[in-house]
């Protein structure tokens, strides 16, 4: 061959490496269309760009309940809280807050400070209260099985918040309802973001905390959504836990980076917190915040996380769980079994949030269901004062 032969067959491999490596185009609504060429996964690849853009709309109407039992009025609740500084369980702390004012009732919130022994601390001080029911707030119920039997026995409704890793009542634990969104719907949508923005051609590690049931589940099960593409390789699966993130994150970026180089183009995470830890690393191995590798939460949303999206700092996407709108429920659920009804069944969907579609907010706040939850409760704003406020 002459060198103007080799010359045009090198730069016809580069440009097929691009192709093969380039993320999807995001469109004005933050939905991805395909990139210059399609991976050996075409079904998958159409189905997962459909789901994602069903899951990227802002505009959806309510499909949570319209009908139940009037506000039970003069009720106490108490917040048994995993910790105030995991976001997700503040966020919903504050929406359960937000709707108690609403309805009428009072709550209080205990702090478990992230620990076996301050948790069982926190939820034994909420029944020494003597509320009328408590919120099992982010953390695994068979820690507290001796105050679980006291609560039982106190004949006490507990609802829990991502205290199981279903949503809807459960017998054992005994729950009136745990709220949440489905981890097998959160873990099928951050795979299938992957799988769509990266035309099926992808490197990645996933960030987990093997320590926490409900987190392995969830990364086992965005790993299995993965290998639905064969060009999508899992490269690594990071076991960092939660309350070890910030000091052994940017450590394992580090390493990761060097391991893999250029083939690490896309990373899933339990938390968004992880990427919060791994931008100093990314930052100084010359990562551009925008580029490589693309990164999406699939927990929580909390405020940081939009802050990196919105600016385009070593986060993509996120997973949010309606954190607001999850307290409303929790304190739904509980008027629902004050008034002897069953538990509303309602799970919310997944949604997906990116610089294109989540501007100016610094959480996923769906329309409509504030409304819902005051024409059921017979709280309505009257003249521009809230009833029950």
């Amino acid at each position: 061959m002459n060198r103007r032969a080799v010359r045009g067959a090198a730069l016809l491999a580069a440009a097929g490496l691009l192709a093969c490596c380039q993320r999807g185009v995001s469109t004005g609504t933050g939905s991805a269309t395909a990139g210059p060429t399609r991976a050996g996964c075409p079904a998958v690849l159409d189905r997962a760009k459909s789901d994602v853009q069903q899951a990227e709309r802002i505009d959806l109407a309510w499909r949570g309940p319209t009908s139940g039992p009037a506000a039970v009025p003069g009720k106490t609740i108490v917040f048994v809280a995993q910790t105030m500084t995991n976001p997700g369980v503040a966020g919903v702390a504050r929406g359960v807050a937000e709707a108690a004012a609403v309805i009428g009732w009072s709550v209080r919130v205990i702090d478990g400070q992230g620990t076996p022994v301050g948790i069982q601390a926190a939820f034994s001080q909420a029944i020494d209260l003597r509320p009328s029911g408590i919120v099992i707030g982010g953390f695994d119920p068979a820690l507290t099985a001796q105050q679980l039997a006291q609560a039982e026995a106190a004949h006490l409704p507990l609802v829990g918040w991502h205290a199981e890793a279903t949503p809807g009542p459960s017998q054992n634990p005994k729950l009136f309802s745990n709220v949440t969104t489905s981890v097998t719907e959160v873990a099928r949508i951050t795979a299938d973001w992957v799988i769509a923005e990266s035309n099926g051609n992808a490197g990645v590690v996933v960030f987990t905390d093997d320590s926490i049931p409900f987190a392995r589940n969830k990364s086992d099960l965005i790993k299995s959504g993965l290998a639905d593409c064969p060009n999508v390789r899992l490269l690594a699966s990071a076991n960092i836990p939660i309350a070890d993130a910030s000091g052994r994150t940017p450590q394992e970026v580090s390493s990761l980076l060097a391991r893999f180089q250029g083939q690490w183009t896309f990373s899933a995470a339990i938390n968004d917190l992880y990427f919060a830890d791994a931008a100093p690393a990314l930052r100084a191995a010359g990562k551009p915040g925008d580029g490589a590798p693309f990164n999406i939460g699939a927990g929580d949303g909390d405020p940081s996380a939009f802050q990196r999206i919105q600016s385009r700092q070593f986060q993509a996407a996120t997973v949010p769980e309606p954190l607001t709108e999850q307290g409303w429920q929790v304190v739904d659920e509980f008027n629902r079994a004050f008034a002897g009804d069953p538990a509303s069944g309602y799970v919310a969907p997944v949604h997906v949030a990116t610089a294109a579609n989540s501007t100016g907010v610094t959480a996923w706040d769906p329309p409509g269901y504030r409304e819902a939850y005051r024409r059921i409760w017979e709280r309505p704003e009257v003249g521009g004062v809230r009833s029950g406020e």
